[in-house]
């Protein structure tokens, strides 16, 4: 398993998804990883760049990664409580797959400050205000991005 992460990680840091970079938190530790996302430009993160930790369970690739912000994001889809967990369908132990890689992991949490997934909210109060009030959600989004975000 250990040889999977490490091939994974290669392949991530050589070849890193768009807007990202990655690296091992710690050296000695293959099972965290900390990556730097750029917000998507046309997004209300554009400009941003946010603090994410993956880990990886001792039984990955049987058992999903986790993912946190560690930046501050206001978003549906991450929660606000300090630990910044995100709510990604393929990450639920019942629908992860083994053959899923963490690259694909990573660009589907960027699509999501793209395109937020309301229905999946652990954010419902900022899901609501995503659906009823666009312009406020991009401006509260953009204020905590400049807030939290920028130049870091």
């Amino acid at each position: 398993m250990a040889k999977r992460i490490v091939k994974e990680l290669t392949d991530c840091t050589q070849a890193p998804p768009t807007g990202m970079k990655i690296h091992l938190l710690d050296e000695q530790d293959i099972h965290q990883w900390e990556v730097v996302m750029d917000g998507p430009d046309g997004s209300a993160y554009a400009g941003g760049h946010f603090k994410l930790r993956v880990t990886l369970p001792e039984d990955y690739p049987f058992k999903p990664p986790v993912l946190n912000f560690t930046t501050k994001i206001y978003h549906p889809n991450v929660s606000n409580d300090g630990k910044g967990s995100m709510c990604l369908g393929m990450l639920r132990s019942d629908e992860w797959k083994p053959p899923n890689k963490i690259a694909a992991v990573l660009a589907m949490a960027r699509n999501l400050l793209l395109e937020p997934n309301t229905e999946d909210a652990i954010e419902t109060t900022i899901a609501d205000q995503y659906k009823s009030d666009r312009k406020a959600f991009e401006a509260t989004a953009k204020e905590w991005t400049k807030k939290y975000a920028s130049g870091k």
